[in-house]
């Protein structure tokens, strides 16, 4: 094991835990509030928001069991994840573990598709965050509010890592602060207690006085994983920004653990409010979204606007966090070697400005594409990303089958988050993703998703293959860069060092 060497902090004890620095030229500048709120609200997409009444309308009541079954699963790899990133923060998070573990093809692979997968979402969120803007100040054109929130974020992001970690925060903050009340209001209501609610407060009656608990059959709830497994994906956010903060073992930890009350509260609560407020069938579900439709059931005036500013802020917090981790990924695929090395520079500040304006300029196209091409390449874009979350879970799984005993060997004593049931519970998720992606095949909404993800996946992975039979990788690359305490200090190398 060749542990590339640790930069700690001037004047720093090297044996002093939570002061190391990133030993690949990062700033450890992100707080331990910003690594909070991001593990925290990572999980909170703007697909809750709006993409939860499909969900409803499709399953009914049961949707309930498909946000649970699809929150187990987050969990679980979630815990996978955090069993080696505690073990060895990296900006490469699973790409890196990956390629120490499966080969330097399967790095290459899942960094690259993962990348792709952020840099299409920029151009998704971008346009949502276009259209409620739109629709606030008409006189600036939906493409032109498309491209002043990317520059804006675009800015944030080139300043430094604190100052994307203090957006974040402000960002995640009030999506927590907006649900929990949500929540907390909505149960009130559910229970006759709100004064002045105008929901009559049926208790749990909604759950089953429209046709049942399963009113479409038991089928209904994988047809509900399928619309909302999606909306789940960023969690693992917080582990590729472990590596900029000043204790990335203990954030991890914090972030691993807390995960199961996150879900619980902010995805099973909030739905379980909806459900409880409101017959799973009412048309304003669908019609209006099922936050708004809640809100308008307990009487709070002007509910519609009160949900697009929340939705707009999910969608700014998106956009920060895929930038943020499109051009952290392409960075350590620059510092491995798997992509141009200029993606590897960092300037004055530990900025990884190439890799961010790369990942900027690729979701400037999506943004166009979208516009110009919407039903054609930006479709093929949009489709042939789509299942990449799920490619990502299942790479998890396997990683960390392989990775559990390198770390055991080398590293006993780091592993302090582990994988439960090992490895029995890991081949079951693994399982379980599979069948959720053989089940899409089947279905006629996702069936182009998978296909369309599956070639792009193939591709990639050919060139990953080829590249590493052509390219053997270096001995002093062969692990990816860790935090540890008694490695040999040595200063990073900067877009100004390098002239």
């Amino acid at each position: 094991m060749n542990p590339q060497p640790t930069l700690t902090k001037a004047g720093a004890s090297a044996g002093e835990p939570g002061i190391s620095q990133p030993s690949d030229g990062l700033k450890a500048g992100l707080k331990n509030r910003h690594l909070s709120m991001i593990a925290i609200g990572g999980v909170i997409g703007a697909g809750l928001f709006v993409g939860s009444s499909g969900g409803i309308a499709a399953a009914g009541p049961a949707i309930l069991v498909s946000y649970l079954l699809v929150g187990m699963l987050v969990v679980f790899v979630m815990r996978m994840l955090g069993e080696m990133a505690a073990a060895s923060p990296n900006s490469g998070s699973f790409s890196a573990y990956a390629d120490r573990g499966l080969g330097r093809w399967a790095g290459f692979s899942i960094g690259w598709l993962y990348w792709f997968f952020w840099v299409v979402v920029l151009a998704v969120e971008a346009t949502a965050g276009a259209v409620i803007l739109e629709g606030w100040i008409p006189a600036v054109p939906q493409w032109a509010w498309a491209l002043i929130v990317m520059v804006v974020l675009t800015a944030t992001n080139l300043a430094s890592v604190a100052s994307y970690g203090e957006f974040e925060f402000w960002f995640a903050g009030i999506k927590v602060v907006a649900i929990g009340a949500f929540v907390v209001i909505g149960l009130l209501a559910v229970f006759g207690v709100l004064p002045g609610s105008d929901n009559p407060g049926a208790g749990f009656a909604h759950l089953t006085d429209a046709g049942g608990f399963l009113p479409n059959g038991a089928g209904a709830i994988l047809t509900g994983v399928l619309m909302v497994v999606f909306s789940f994906m960023g969690s693992e956010i917080v582990t590729l920004a472990a590596g900029e903060s000043e204790d990335p073992r203990r954030a991890v930890t914090k972030a691993t653990n807390s995960v199961i009350w996150r879900i619980a509260v902010f995805y099973l609560g909030s739905i379980f409010v909806v459900l409880t407020l409101l017959p799973w069938n009412d048309k304003s579900i669908v019609e209006k979204g099922s936050y708004v439709a809640a809100l308008d059931s307990i009487g709070i005036p002007h509910a519609g606007q009160i949900m697009n500013v929340i939705v707009l802020t999910a969608v700014l917090s998106c956009l920060n966090s895929g930038l943020y981790t499109a051009s952290r990924m392409a960075f350590s695929l620059g510092e491995r070697g798997d992509a141009p090395k200029s993606f590897a520079k960092v300037n004055g500040k530990g900025v990884p400005t190439t890799a961010i304006l790369a990942s900027v300029v690729f979701g400037f196209g999506a943004v166009w594409a979208n516009y110009a091409y919407k039903d054609t390449v930006f479709l093929f874009l949009l489709n042939s990303s789509g299942a990449v979350a799920l490619f990502v879970w299942l790479v998890i799984c396997f990683t960390q089958l392989r990775m559990r005993g390198i770390l055991m060997r080398e590293a006993p004593e780091k592993v302090t988050v582990k994988m439960w049931l090992f490895p029995y519970l890991t081949w079951a998720t693994a399982a379980m993703i599979v069948f959720v992606l053989g089940y899409m095949l089947f279905d006629d909404a996702n069936r182009e998703v998978v296909l369309l993800s599956l070639l792009v996946a193939a591709v990639v992975v050919a060139i990953g293959l080829v590249l590493q039979r052509v390219r053997p990788k270096p001995a002093a690359d062969a692990v990816p860069a860790q935090r540890t305490e008694d490695a040999v200090p040595a200063a990073p190398v900067t877009e100004d060092a390098r002239g």
